[in-house]
């Protein structure tokens, strides 16, 4: 299966990651197909190259702008001529939102997500300050509580219509805010996969979905309708994530869809058994020590991605029916031992990975190597081959 990789990137010095452009672009008609008209918003977290960025931006139909995750990211983005910018989260660094208020001022559109009086109360003192209204996107939390256990993340205050009525009594009369957005984003369905490694989690993780997705829809019906009737001139609702994009476009009261994970495919995104997407992004490691004829060592691999620790958060291998990590090491940061499954590799071999996690990989690697069928088409420079660094 790599052996084109081989060919291509024959040149290449390991570590290096990859990108896979025929992959990327059948991820970009999966994406379309399964949001239908709804519009999609790009999550920039999942892919943190500009190139990328724009390369999605003009081959994906429908868009509706970008979800940035710091504001320091969003004025990088903005300064690359990027628009239509909203949050995904909030932000509290007076500096940085000084100056994100200074491209309102100029006419670009940034959208700011709030979920806390503190968060309101922040941005109307700057907004007072600098005579500019700040448009805010109202984040309610879509988790479901099943009282033995809480599916979803711990995110928005805004759990509940009664939570969310004092919220939006105090937010109607601040000065310098105009609510433009909401966001429901069902993490539980989103991001989280029905088919783990335990087949009988497996089962209890769908009938979880199953019942959670009738509560998400009743409720964020019931929110929106709430929103709209303090603040009706609504501009967007959000909601969904790359493993929920069928379910969420069938949701009326959603108008877009954020999608970024779906784009590179990583490993996690390989538990979903309705998702279908090509391998489009990863890294690659050299053979440089083999002590044993079924085990050889590569250099580096410890690219190990964020959340809560498990074996999940492990890079993969693109072929894993070949190899396996060591239990007792697993994918380490100088060197990373590989079990031989009826595979012959030797030293200054080179295997191919996938991250757990999309845009993490990014973090990593100046650049990502571009391949399309045989013909190198790269590189695609990441947020930190452009010497920055957000989180």
């Amino acid at each position: 299966m790599t052996t084109r990789f081989d060919r291509v990137f024959t040149k290449i010095e390991r570590p290096f990651a990859w990108l896979d452009l025929d992959a990327l672009d059948e991820n970009i008609l999966t994406v379309q197909q399964a949001c239908k008209q709804k519009k999609i918003r790009i999550a920039t977290k999942s892919v943190r190259s500009v190139e990328v960025l724009r390369y999605l931006r003009q081959h994906l139909e429908n868009t509706q702008g970008w979800m940035t995750f710091t504001a320091a990211e969003t004025i990088f983005l903005l300064e690359q001529d990027f628009d239509d910018v909203l949050l995904g989260y909030p932000v509290m660094e007076e500096a940085s939102v000084r100056y994100l208020l200074k491209f309102v001022k100029e006419g670009k559109t940034v959208t700011f997500m709030v979920d806390r009086p503190e968060h309101v109360a922040f941005l109307a003192k700057l907004g007072g300050e600098m005579d500019v209204t700040v448009p805010i996107c109202i984040d309610v939390n879509m988790s479901t509580d099943f009282k033995m256990l809480y599916f979803g993340t711990k995110r928005s205050s805004l759990q509940s219509l009664e939570q969310l009525t004092p919220f939006l009594e105090y937010v109607k009369n601040e000065p310098y805010i105009k609510v433009v957005g909401a966001m429901g984003y069902e993490a539980q369905i989103a991001g989280v996969g029905n088919k783990p490694i335990s087949a009988v989690k497996g089962k209890i993780i769908a009938a979880m979905q199953a019942q959670a997705k009738k509560k998400v829809t009743q409720f964020r019906r019931f929110a929106i309708a709430h929103i709209k009737a303090y603040f009706p001139d609504l501009r967007f609702v959000n909601g969904g994530g790359s493993g929920s994009m069928t379910y969420t476009a069938q949701q009326k009261e959603v108008t877009e869809i954020t999608v970024g994970s779906a784009f590179y495919a990583p490993a996690l995104f390989d538990q979903f058994t309705h998702l279908q997407l090509a391998k489009a992004a990863g890294f690659a490691l050299c053979v440089t020590r083999k002590p044993d004829k079924n085990i050889v060592v590569c250099h580096g691999g410890g690219y190990t991605a964020s959340g809560a620790i498990g074996a999940d958060r492990l890079p993969v291998f693109y072929e894993p029916f070949h190899f396996a990590f060591l239990d007792l090491e697993g994918a380490g940061e100088v060197q990373t031992p590989i079990l031989l499954k009826e595979r012959a590799v030797d030293i200054g071999d080179t295997i191919y990975f996938r991250h757990a996690k999309a845009g993490e990989l990014c973090e990593r690697f100046q650049v990502l190597h571009g391949v399309r069928g045989d013909k190198y088409v790269g590189p695609y420079t990441t947020y930190r081959g452009n010497g920055q660094c957000f989180l």
